[in-house]
């Protein structure tokens, strides 16, 4: 594995006047009356003109140029700033700005979770180069590879979690959105480590069952809602009848038999849980005769 090496090569603004000097000394030689300088001047104006000035070497902010001098690795200039190197080095541009894609280019990945359900999942990565070397040797193409194996963690993500879960402990893709981008985050860095690549965050863009399932799933979604609800209505109405009897009970407003009781929970019941508007009736009581 190639290690990246850190150069810092000779100033720009140093070697722009030493150039300009040196083809003002080559014209001098050129217009000598010997034959032999005239023909050295001509050679190095040569050189100066189309050979030397392929060395300079302007680098932006987080920007990295990388040297090669046939075929060999001779290191990564990593300051920015104006500089002169060798002009027959190879100089590849290596972007060190923060990057960011969404899996599948637009395409929404459709995987089965780990209930087998198929669901639509993409993620919108955002990565950076830290190390120009494995980003330029190591793999091929190291913006392609980034896309590749974010999609391909994403989808093994997605198939070892539920898409939903009723239990709030336990990890799922649409309740669990932190720890889903942690792990995603962490996946897609693992991949990533060979290519020099830091992944700075990793979060789910896009999440809904398929199409063919997405209206049964739907109506369970909904029935399961309905049923929470009633569940929290009566939890609700059995603590209001509770709270109904001891206050009646400690007021000794009135005296209950165990049937009326009965009869007075269930018509609480009733009205608590209901979803219609209760029906008043007055009880006048028997007339006697």
């Amino acid at each position: 594995m190639i290690e990246e090496k850190t150069v810092k090569p000779m100033s720009g603004w140093i070697a722009l006047p030493c150039l300009f000097l040196m083809i003002a000394l080559a014209i001098l030689l050129i217009l000598s009356l010997n034959i032999v300088y005239i023909v050295l001047g001509v050679v190095w104006l040569f050189l100066l003109l189309f050979v030397l000035p392929f060395g300079f070497l302007p680098v932006q902010p987080n920007d990295t140029r990388v040297l090669l001098l046939f075929g060999d690795y001779v290191g990564s200039v990593r300051t920015s700033g104006f500089y002169w190197v060798n002009p027959f080095y190879t100089k590849e541009l290596i972007s060190l700005r923060v990057r960011n894609f969404q899996t599948g280019e637009g395409v929404i990945a459709k995987v089965n979770d780990r209930d087998g359900n198929p669901i639509e999942i993409s993620a919108v990565v955002a990565w950076k180069v830290v190390d120009t070397a494995k980003a330029s040797f190591e793999v091929l193409d190291f913006e392609d590879f980034v896309e590749v194996q974010s999609d391909a963690a994403l989808r093994n993500l997605a198939s070892r979690h539920p898409y939903d879960s009723p239990d709030d402990s336990e990890v799922s893709l649409r309740r669990s959105t932190s720890e889903i981008s942690s792990q995603l985050c962490e996946d897609i860095q693992e991949r990533l480590e060979k290519a020099g690549v830091v992944v700075d965050e990793a979060r789910i863009s896009h999440l809904a069952y398929a199409q063919e399932i997405a209206a049964a799933m739907l109506q369970r979604q909904q029935a399961q809602a309905v049923v929470d609800a009633r569940a929290r209505i009566v939890e609700g109405a059995v603590g209001m009848v509770k709270s109904a009897l001891d206050s009646l009970a400690a007021d000794d407003m009135v005296e209950l038999t165990e049937e009326r009781k009965a009869s007075m929970v269930a018509n609480l019941l009733v009205v608590l849980c209901s979803h219609n508007s209760p029906q008043p009736v007055v009880n006048t009581g028997s007339q006697g005769t």
